[in-house]
C-alpha cells in the first residue's frame, strides 16, 4: 500500500467515526462543490488543454459558437451563433452572431473575437491545433480562411475538401474554439505568445461563470456572471476540488460535504449505489482506453511483436474485473453506437499464440521494456494486468507511474516504449472524430508535432489508411461513406496497429439528490448554467 493509500484509508476510518453524528454536513444552497481528481488539469488555456476535466471547465467559463444537445448529440444548438448556413458547394460555413453579448471584462463580444480565437489556436500550434490541421487549416492559411466580413458574421472556408457538418460538430464539442476576449488576452501577451502564459492560470470568457481562483491540484473556483446573456445562473459559485483518493471522495459525498463526485474507483461507486441520498449517472463517452506501443522502439517496429502484444491482453478479464463504472469492452478504433462501427474482432488472451509470434520475430525469450501509466484508477490496475500477461510470454515490462504531464508528456514527445492511456476524442457524433485522434497520421516527421494525434505519437504511419480516411470524409453518399469507414477498420486490423483499443469509456458521476438539472454530457461539455439545488424538504432529484 502506498503512503497516499494508507493516508486515505486512515482518513476514511477517522471520518467514518465522526459520521456517527446524527446530522449530515450540507453545502451552501447557492454553491455547487464538485470533487474530482485534477492531476491531468495542467493549463486553463483552451488552445493547450488536454483531458475531459479541462473541457468541462472551459464550457462554463467561455461560450462556443454552437453546442451539442447532451440528450441527442447529432442535434446542434445555437450558442453565440443564432444561426448558420453551409454553402451549396459545401466548402464554407457562415455563422450569424447574437448581439449584445459582453465578456466578463465588460468588453463587447464581436465576430473579430471569434475569428481571433480560432486563428490563435493555429498560430500557437499547441495540443488543440491538431484537429484543425486535419481539416487543412495551418498557421499560414488560417487568416485567409477564417474571416469576419462584419462585426456579427463569422465565415469559415474549408482549405481542403471535407465534411462541413463535422467542422460544426468540432466547434460544438471540443471546447478549443471557445470565443476569447481578444482585447484582454492581447493586453497580457508576452513576446508574441498570444497570451498563452497568462491564460495558463487565468480566463477571459463570456460564459455563465468567471474564474475566481485556480490552485493546481487543490481547487478551481468559478463565480456567477450576473450579466450572462442567457440569464443569470442559479448558482452563485461552483467549486472544483481535487481529491487524490477515491475513498475520500466517497465519504465526502456520502456526508454531503460535496455535491458531485467523479473519477471514483469502482468499489466506491458500487458502495454508493444503494445510498438513497445520491444518484449514480453513467454516461458512455467516445473516448477509448488503450495499450500503445512506440514504433520508434525497435521491438515494436516489428509487426509480429505488436501482434504478440495484441494476444497478450486479457480484454475480457480486464473489462469484467476492472472496468465496471469505467468502461465497457470495445476493440475498434471507432466508438460503438455508430452505424459504421464493425463488431469487435474478438481478440482475447492467447499466450501460446503470442509466444510463437515472438519466436518468429527473433525474441523466443522475450525482452525488457517499460510501461508508462497514470498513478490513478483504472489506469494503474489495467497496467498491472497487462504487465502480468506480458510476463507470461517473457516480456518484462517495468511499470513507470506519474502525473498526466509526465506520462502523456513523454508520449507527446514520442519518448516511451509502452503506455496505458485513454484518448480518441469521439466527442463529435461522426466516425472521423475517433479515426482522426487514434489512427490518422498525415505527417510522421518528428518536426510535424501532431501531438494531439495518437497515431503520430506512436509513429504508426500508413499512407493508404490516411487516404482512405480523407476519402471517406468527403464521400456524400451515406451508404458508400459507411462502407468506406468499415473498410478503414479492416485495414487498421491488417496493419497490426501500435495502439490497441480495449474498452470504451463510461463516466460514472455520483450526484446528491439536492442537485437539480445536472445532465452529464457525453462529450464532457457538461453545462452548469441551469443547475440549481433544492432547499431542505423540497422535491427530490429526478
Amino acid at each position: 500500500m502506498t503512503t497516499g493509500s494508507r493516508w486515505g484509508a486512515w482518513l476514511l476510518t477517522f471520518l467514518l467515526m465522526l459520521g456517527a453524528a446524527p446530522t449530515l454536513a450540507k453545502t451552501p444552497s447557492d454553491q455547487l462543490i464538485i470533487g474530482m481528481n485534477m492531476n491531468n488539469l495542467l493549463t486553463l488555456d483552451p488552445a493547450a488543454m488536454t483531458g475531459n476535466e479541462a473541457v468541462g471547465m472551459m464550457v462554463n467559463l467561455y461560450d462556443p459558437l454552437v453546442e451539442l444537445d447532451p440528450k441527442r448529440l447529432s442535434n446542434v444548438r445555437p450558442a453565440l451563433a443564432e444561426s448558420w448556413q453551409i454553402s451549396p458547394q459545401g466548402d464554407s460555413i457562415r455563422f450569424h452572431l447574437r448581439r449584445g453579448v459582453t465578456f466578463h471584462s465588460g468588453n463587447l463580444l464581436t465576430a473579430e473575437d471569434a475569428v481571433w480565437s480560432m486563428r490563435r489556436v493555429l498560430h500557437l500550434n499547441l495540443a488543440q491545433a491538431s484537429v484543425w490541421k486535419s481539416y487543412g487549416f495551418t498557421r499560414d492559411n488560417v487568416d485567409s480562411h477564417v474571416r469576419a466580413p462584419d462585426p456579427w458574421t463569422v465565415e469559415i472556408t474549408l482549405p481542403q475538401p471535407g465534411d462541413p457538418q463535422l467542422v460544426i460538430y468540432s466547434l460544438a464539442a471540443l471546447g478549443n474554439v471557445v470565443v476569447l476576449d481578444s482585447k484582454t488576452v492581447q493586453a497580457h501577451a508576452q513576446n508574441g505568445d498570444w497570451g498563452n502564459r497568462w491564460l495558463t492560470t487565468h480566463a477571459a470568457g463570456s460564459g455563465p461563470f468567471s474564474l475566481e481562483v485556480w490552485q493546481a491540484k487543490d481547487r478551481l473556483t468559478m463565480v456567477r456572471n450576473p450579466h450572462y446573456w442567457r440569464g443569470e445562473p442559479k448558482l452563485a459559485r461552483v467549486i472544483f476540488r481535487h481529491f487524490q483518493e477515491s475513498q475520500t471522495l466517497r465519504l465526502m459525498i456520502a456526508k454531503g460535504d460535496i455535491d458531485i463526485a467523479s473519477n471514483m474507483a469502482v468499489a466506491d461507486v458500487r458502495a454508493l449505489r444503494d445510498d438513497p441520498a445520491v444518484t449514480v449517472d453513467g454516461v458512455r463517452r467516445g473516448t477509448l482506453y488503450y495499450v500503445a506501443m512506440s514504433m520508434n522502439e525497435p521491438h515494436f517496429a516489428n509487426p509480429k511483436v505488436r501482434e504478440a502484444v495484441r494476444w497478450l491482453i486479457d480484454y475480457q478479464g480486464i473489462n469484467k474485473a476492472l472496468m465496471p463504472g469505467y468502461g465497457v469492452l470495445h476493440q475498434r478504433p471507432i466508438q460503438s453506437g455508430m452505424a459504421a462501427t464493425l463488431p469487435d474482432p474478438g481478440y482475447r488472451l492467447d499466450v501460446a499464440r503470442a509466444k510463437a509470434l515472438l519466436a518468429e520475430a527473433g525474441y523466443p525469450d522475450g525482452f525488457e521494456t517499460t510501461l508508462r501509466v497514470l498513478a490513478d484508477q483504472p489506469f494503474i490496475n489495467i497496467a498491472i494486468a497487462v504487465q502480468s500477461t506480458l510476463m507470461q510470454a517473457g516480456i518484462n515490462a517495468k511499470i513507470m507511474t506519474g502525473t498526466g504531464n509526465q506520462i502523456y508528456g513523454a508520449m507527446r514527445e514520442r519518448r516511451f516504449d509502452m503506455l496505458v492511456g485513454r484518448g480518441g476524442s469521439g466527442m463529435e457524433p461522426h466516425p472521423h472524430s475517433s479515426l482522426r485522434s487514434l489512427v490518422y497520421n498525415p505527417d510522421n516527421r518528428d518536426s510535424a508535432r501532431l501531438t494531439n494525434f495518437q497515431g503520430w505519437r506512436t509513429g504508426m504511419y500508413d499512407p493508404q489508411i490516411n487516404r482512405m480516411i480523407d476519402q471517406a470524409l468527403v464521400e456524400r453518399d451515406p451508404q458508400k461513406q459507411q462502407a468506406d469507414y468499415q473498410a478503414i477498420q479492416q485495414r487498421y486490423e491488417q496493419l497490426i496497429p501500435a495502439l490497441i483499443p480495449l474498452s470504451q469509456m463510461v463516466d460514472s458521476v455520483v450526484v446528491r439528490n439536492e442537485v437539480l438539472n445536472y445532465i452529464p454530457h457525453p462529450s464532457a461539455t457538461t453545462f452548469l448554467r441551469d443547475v440549481s439545488k433544492r432547499p431542505a424538504g423540497g422535491e427530490v432529484r429526478g
